[in-house]
């Protein structure tokens, strides 16, 4: 297991294809301190850049996955010297904005293990990863609107209506209540409760690594690019050509085909 050095942002390699980044600092709920979103940033940066790496977990330390802003010591934001208050309030939205921007622009799938209360940011986190897996007593909260403030932030009014439908999200967002995990894996904003959810977790990440690493990374990118997409009819040339690209690089549709014939997994090369 390695760190940053203040601890706060924990990598774990369970199994070499399958990185585990804990949100490590449980007495404040790992709330977005900058002295934890910073390290936690250049953790996915670094973790992107690991081509053995094939999916990431995003968990929490303790009993919560990420209360949201820390509203008794936030930190510093780095590179803000000598700015004025309102110049320094943007630097600190863009840097935690670009944290959900990584989040979506991993090559690799990320999926969240939700082990407790996902509130607030913790909750655009959530979203942020591709895929949301809950422990029992996890729930989630848009505590923007609770705190005197708009429930919008983070991108939470982009991803979340995408998640769970406009209606859902609308009264989910306009009355800050709690979604427990069972409501949450009936709606769609997870798609399991699990008792180990990290466990579940890495297996799906396992599942995912067993696959085409291209092809995954196409995948992600598509499911991007068509929730965001304004037609069908504008949309359908670039699944296409993704297919097209693999099926003409690789050997690999050639393999699924031999290895279900054999009745074995298949071994994917990526390569003709």
């Amino acid at each position: 297991m390695s760190a940053d050095r203040t601890g706060y942002v924990l990598v774990d390699h369970p199994v070499p294809e399958v990185a585990v980044v804990t949100l490590n600092r449980p007495e404040r709920m790992n709330a977005m301190a900058f002295d934890v979103m910073v390290p936690f940033r250049d953790a996915l940066v670094e973790l992107g850049h690991d081509n053995a790496v094939r999916a990431v977990v995003l968990t929490g330390a303790g009993d919560g996955f990420c209360s949201g802003a820390d509203q008794e010591s936030a930190g510093v934001p780095p590179h803000v010297d000598g700015l004025t208050r309102p110049a320094y309030a943007l630097r600190s939205m863009e840097l935690l904005e670009d944290i959900v921007l990584t989040l979506r622009r991993l090559h690799q799938p990320v999926i969240a293990a939700v082990n407790g209360p996902a509130i607030g940011g913790g909750l655009c986190l959530a979203l942020a990863c591709d895929l949301r897996l809950a422990a029992p007593t996890a729930y989630f909260r848009a505590a923007g609107i609770t705190n005197g403030l708009t429930a919008s932030e983070l991108g939470l009014s982009f991803l979340l209506p995408r998640a769970v439908g406009s209606t859902r999200a609308a009264e989910i967002m306009l009355t800050g209540r709690d979604v427990d995990a069972g409501e949450a894996e009936r709606i769609g904003l997870v798609s399991s409760v699990h008792d180990d959810v990290v466990d579940a977790a890495v297996e799906t990440g396992r599942r995912i690594a067993r696959l085409s690493q291209p092809g995954v990374e196409l995948t992600k990118k598509s499911l991007h690019a068509g929730l965001a997409a304004t037609s069908l009819d504008t949309y359908l040339t670039s699944e296409g050509l993704g297919q097209l690209y693999l099926r003409l690089l690789t050997g690999n549709f050639e393999e699924a085909t031999l290895a279900r014939r054999e009745g074995r997994e298949p071994r994917f090369t990526d390569d003709r």
